[in-house]
């Protein structure tokens, strides 16, 4: 069956060039854009219940964009003035470069890791001494708090925001080809929605090893995997499929 309207469901992109509008030009198809979940950050007064005093740390392990906006607004939320000699321990370059949108760079010590969180194992390790806080959501990857207890570290996690499933009741009568999805929440927040989803004929499609098992788990069939050899992006694995599917015949 030919593939001519597809559901991604993440936040539309900004950038102009995104492969998504280029794979929408290429094959003619209709691209739709709608986030299954989305991130509310949580108050002050509750992380203060969770036991947290940021005068207690003397590091910040950031691992995402929204640890860095979370950490920040907490921060000032709670009216803390954060000391200079702070030190930031960000998981990728993204993160760190992120982190510029609050501090100055060069006046403040940041430590960078090249992309998964054991990357930065060195780094902290340098800096056993330090008292580290991971500001994280609700959902946080167990990659890092085993690698900090390897590393007998002094270290505390907080959630400072959580991972929410969107109210996607408007799309009960609307019908994709192809659902595409990126975390094991986005496909919990497809059954939230509708309980009674039935595949049929919609090909699903999924990123990652958690979100393929979290498909199979709910029964669904799925078609589209990535990443994969020869398509390491989900862009590049729906462009594979829909150039075989949407062959004349």
């Amino acid at each position: 069956m030919k593939v001519k309207t597809i559901l991604v469901s993440q936040p539309e992109p900004k950038v102009e060039n995104s492969p998504y509008f280029e794979l929408q030009q290429k094959h003619k198809i209709k691209i739709d854009f709608r986030p299954f979940i989305h991130i509310e950050g949580v108050s002050a007064k509750e992380i203060r219940l969770q036991k947290i005093d940021l005068n207690n740390f003397s590091a910040i392990i950031l691992t995402s964009r929204n640890a860095v906006d979370h950490f920040f607004r907490v921060a000032e939320e709670m009216r803390f003035k954060i000391p200079e000699g702070l030190k930031y321990f960000c998981q990728s370059e993204a993160v760190a470069f992120y982190l510029q949108k609050y501090v100055v760079y060069r006046k403040r010590k940041i430590y960078v890791g090249a992309k998964d969180f054991a990357d930065l194992s060195p780094l902290i390790k340098k800096y056993k001494d330090e008292k580290f806080l991971l500001p994280a959501s609700d959902q946080l990857n167990a990659d890092a708090p085993i690698t900090l207890d390897n590393l007998k570290v002094d270290w505390t996690q907080a959630t400072f925001y959580r991972t929410v499933m969107s109210d996607l009741s408007d799309l009960a009568d609307v019908y994709y080809d192809v659902l595409a999805f990126f975390s094991p929440t986005g496909i919990k927040s497809l059954y939230k929605n509708f309980p009674d989803f039935k595949q049929n004929n919609t090909r699903i499609a999924v990123f990652g090893s958690t979100t393929q098992k979290e498909a199979l788990d709910h029964g669904l069939r799925i078609d589209i995997l990535a990443p994969a050899p020869g398509t390491p992006s989900m862009t590049m694995a729906l462009e594979k499929y829909i150039a075989e599917a949407n062959k004349a015949k």
